[in-house]
């Protein structure tokens, strides 16, 4: 709660180059709108792509990877979790597609954040839906093998006063609209990564919640690029700004601005994306193909045409192979296996 102390907030010396970029955001708000209503078939196959993303990327952030063929199988429901890894990918695929139908429902309180953090552990061995009962610490591997401390959070028996505080605070600044809600939501999710509730699951649930306020706020994009796939691409720098803007954290002396332009670069990062890939396909004669392309290039390396078809619902199989015959005809693909157990591959 630190970050929403009010006075802290109103001490912050804005860049001038914070108003471009909130201002760009905003335009990119109104564009959204825009190809919400334009362009279903394409938006219909970038939530697809982004939800098995999102899920991926967040949870391959904290160390859990499951193998890809098992991955789509359980995002498809089609398979029931083996192990703990599978569990805890299945939890957060059915948190963050509650939160993409129903983010309206959802309220920023201590009761909401524990069941989300029980929902996402729900299928595991895990204790879920319960603060911390232990003190707990960031710590970090040196390349020597050495483990050292990089930041202690709240104390466990703090952590129910803490959340319920930050949850007050944040609910009474985002009603009164004179911060910037981008900037009054990413201070919240600094807040709670600095208190660091449970013990397991900490970097997800600020994940989710990302998205949950975005949504709120009316920057959709989460629904169509994954922000984690952002992330975790740039996970050296999100670590390393974490841990800068987190010094001083509970004096109230820690530097927010680090973590503002780190969060609203990626916030940027998906609208461009996300305005390349309607744009193109809006502006393109022959849509499907490049909406095929789209998907491709979207896939893993190595794909069936099954799971072409599940991220292209609406394309003919024959469609389908006759676009990936071009690919192929292009060097861009080549097949590997014959039959059903043909794999495409690119190149």
């Amino acid at each position: 709660m630190k970050s929403l102390d009010r006075n802290y907030l109103e001490e912050q010396a804005i860049p001038l180059e914070f108003a471009g970029t909130l201002r760009l955001l905003g335009e990119y708000r109104g564009k959204q709108e825009l190809f919400t209503r334009q362009t279903p078939q394409v938006l219909n196959t970038l939530k697809q792509i982004a939800i098995v993303q999102s899920t991926e990327s967040s949870n391959r952030i904290e160390g859990v990877i499951v193998e890809e063929k098992r991955l789509k199988a359980l995002l498809e429901k089609k398979k029931t979790p083996q192990n703990r890894s599978e569990a805890e990918v299945v939890g957060y695929r059915d948190v963050l597609a509650q939160i993409h139908t129903s983010f309206d429902r959802f309220s920023i309180d201590p009761k909401t954040i524990l069941k989300i953090h029980g929902d996402m552990l729900r299928h595991t061995d895990l204790t879920g839906g319960e603060w911390k009962k232990k003190d707990n610490t960031i710590e970090e591997r040196l390349p020597d093998g050495r483990w050292v401390t990089r930041f202690v959070p709240t104390s466990a028996r703090e952590t129910p006063y803490y959340m319920e505080e930050l949850c007050r605070r944040f609910n009474q600044l985002w009603e009164e609209r004179r911060i910037d809600r981008l900037l009054l939501m990413h201070a919240f999710v600094l807040d709670f990564l600095c208190i660091h509730p449970f013990t397991d699951g900490n970097g997800r649930v600020s994940r989710l919640l990302t998205v949950l306020l975005l949504h709120q706020a009316g920057y959709e994009v989460g629904r169509y690029i994954s922000l984690e796939r952002f992330i975790e691409e740039s996970k050296e720098t999100y670590y390393e700004v974490l841990q800068r803007t987190s010094n001083h954290w509970h004096e109230g002396h820690h530097q927010i601005l680090p973590w503002w332009r780190y969060s609203l670069g990626i916030l940027i990062a998906a609208y461009r994306d996300f305005e390349d890939r309607v744009g193109i396909v809006r502006a393109t004669r022959g849509a499907k193909t490049v909406w095929v392309q789209e998907a491709v290039r979207n896939l893993p390396e190595k794909f069936t045409v099954g799971e072409l078809i599940r991220v292209c619902p609406g394309v003919s199989r024959p469609m389908l192979r006759v676009i990936l015959e071009s690919l192929r005809k292009e060097g861009k693909l080549e097949v590997v296996g014959t039959g059903r157990g043909a794999m495409w591959r690119k190149r």
